[in-house]
């Protein structure tokens, strides 16, 4: 299983479509977008900061079709931990939004039915959101399904990167970053590390043309 699930993170690409540079938001960073109102499954308009919670938020870019998020033969994936990764998130006041910015695989998977549908037959919690034109994705410099970001209370950026430090078993895991720093995050304390390596498909992007 653990072979398979490297041959699997061995052979997808990290690199992003032929696109603008993006940015690497650094720790501290003031939340990119945070205004930018973006259709929920429930069909209502929602910002980032409408999404914030008292501690903090926390943004998940997602998706319906990457084996890292939704598994494949030899690896669970990481979909199955995102209601108790949600639950434990609310717990400590740090809202949940997973978006799903996959502009270029609208009509194959990644649509918004899709998206309603997966995120009932998935008991997700938290909202989940359709980034159109990527917009979203692009300020935040987010480059993989899942790609995390952990905002404090100040919209300023905690803690980037993977969820915990095995995409292939939930048994398995030895580190779970995201939990640890929002436990940390709540308590005023250090985030250590504060930034890991994010591991998955990358997120399929369309070029906007910008209106003059």
């Amino acid at each position: 299983m653990i072979l398979k699930a490297a041959a699997l993170i061995a052979l997808t690409t990290f690199t992003v479509m032929p696109h603008e540079p993006l940015p690497d938001l650094a720790i501290g960073s003031a939340m990119p977008a945070a205004e930018v109102k973006m259709k929920d499954v429930n069909g209502k308009e929602l910002s980032l900061k409408d999404a914030m919670g008292r501690t903090g938020l926390l943004v998940v870019f997602s998706c319906n079709t990457c084996p890292f998020v939704i598994g494949s033969e030899g690896s669970e994936g990481w979909e199955g931990r995102y209601p108790e990764l949600a639950a434990y998130s609310q717990r400590f006041g740090v809202g949940v939004v997973f978006v799903n910015s996959n502009e270029a695989k609208r009509d194959g998977g990644d649509g918004f039915a899709d998206m309603q549908a997966r995120y009932k037959e998935k008991k997700y919690s938290g909202s989940y959101v359709l980034d159109e034109g990527n917009v979203v994705a692009d300020a935040f410099g987010a480059r993989t399904t899942p790609h995390v970001f952990l905002f404090d209370k100040d919209m300023k950026l905690a803690y980037k990167g993977a969820i915990d430090d095995n995409v292939g078993s939930a048994s398995e895991v030895k580190e779970h970053y995201v939990q640890k720093a929002i436990a940390n995050l709540a308590e005023g304390k250090a985030i250590d590390p504060a930034t890991t390596r994010n591991v998955g498909c990358s997120i399929k992007r369309v070029a906007v043309e910008h209106k003059h």
